[in-house]
């Protein structure tokens, strides 16, 4: 199947993993790479060292185009980006944040950028910021999605733009793909399913939890890590919802951070203090996130951890291995154009 998305990155079938932390890990999104498909490093919890030694680990694995997130609002991204220009990664996917000055870099040495957004304003600003494509988060994803619905944000961004649109929330399997296909889109983004899958680093505790869940069986909220963000519906998650951010157990919580991402505490405070008030509530939030998105994805513990999950995750009922998705869905797309194609005949 070719698309404008097949077509600028270079692979095989229009899908795509997401970056998501503590998940997209080099030897998951090698199996994507390997599989036809794509997929972005999450680098938004390591430091440049950790960063660089994953893209080039990545690169022993595979020899498939691939991608690396950068999350322009967490402390580090800017190095972590300087990184990902260093090491020339194919693809850049940039997020919450304006996109411009890692275009022109990545350009240069003849890379791409696809950003991420979820409104209409954001997408016309990315492209005014020389984005290649980008990748339109809907309601129903995990983590950061729209207030509004693929069903009727990926049409509405399509009509914006003019760059193609990878669309993201909702979408499991191959009538997803069909679906997105018509509403305008050139490719699909699944990160829960992809979550899912054998070559996941997601605990085995983790992935039952989710397979078991249903549709209804998510939070949507912005009192979790300070973003509009949907998590699976657990007692755990439920009290920190409940009880929003704690601002001692933040302070310490970036003190971590801090070290783990290899940076200076006072110059991290001093450079959010800098981006204003507003920043500096909003990684409060994720520094109490942080630890509990960790800890359920990491190491099962949904007692205390608190794991990001999309509604897709009703559809799905087994962990295959990714090239068993990737089959899958394409051959379930290719009956349900199939099937609209003798409704319209």
């Amino acid at each position: 199947m070719q698309t404008r998305i097949t077509e600028l990155f270079g692979i095989e079938h229009p899908i795509v993993l997401p970056g998501m932390s503590w998940i997209s890990v080099p030897e998951l999104v090698a199996a994507v790479g390997n599989a036809g498909a794509i997929g972005w490093l999450a680098t938004g919890a390591l430091n440049t060292d950790q960063t660089r030694e994953s893209i080039r680990k990545l690169r022993t694995l595979t020899d498939k185009p691939f991608g690396a997130g950068v999350t322009l609002l967490m402390p580090g991204a800017r190095e972590n980006a300087g990184v990902l220009i260093e090491e020339r990664v194919p693809v850049v996917n940039v997020s919450l944040g304006k996109c411009d000055w890692i275009a022109e870099r990545v350009h240069a040495y003849g890379g791409k950028v696809i950003a991420t957004v979820t409104t209409e304003k954001h997408a016309r600003a990315a492209e005014k910021q020389g984005a290649d494509a980008l990748q339109v988060t809907g309601n129903e994803a995990a983590a950061h999605g729209s207030q509004i619905g693929s069903l009727v944000l990926i049409p509405a961004i399509v009509r914006a733009v003019k760059l193609p649109v990878v669309a993201v929330g909702g979408f499991g399997d191959g009538y997803g793909l069909a679906a997105a296909l018509a509403l305008g889109a050139d490719a699909i983004a699944m990160g829960t399913r992809f979550s899912l899958t054998k070559e996941s680093p997601v605990h085995d505790t983790t992935k039952r939890a989710q397979i078991q869940a249903g549709i209804e069986d998510t939070l949507y909220s912005d009192r979790f890590d300070g973003l509009w963000c949907r998590v699976l519906d657990t007692k755990s998650a439920r009290t920190a919802i409940r009880k929003g951010m704690n601002l001692p157990k933040a302070a310490v919580a970036s003190f971590g951070i801090a070290r783990d991402l290899k940076l200076s505490w006072p110059k991290m405070f001093i450079g959010t203090m800098r981006q204003g008030t507003d920043t500096l509530i909003q990684l409060a939030h994720m520094a109490t996130a942080f630890a509990r998105i960790k800890a359920a994805s990491e190491n099962g513990d949904l007692e205390q951890g608190v794991h990001l999950s999309g509604q897709v995750q009703g559809l799905i009922h087994d962990v295959p291995s990714v090239a068993e998705v990737i089959d899958r869905t394409m051959e379930e797309a290719k009956q349900a154009c199939a099937r609209m194609g003798a409704l319209m005949g």
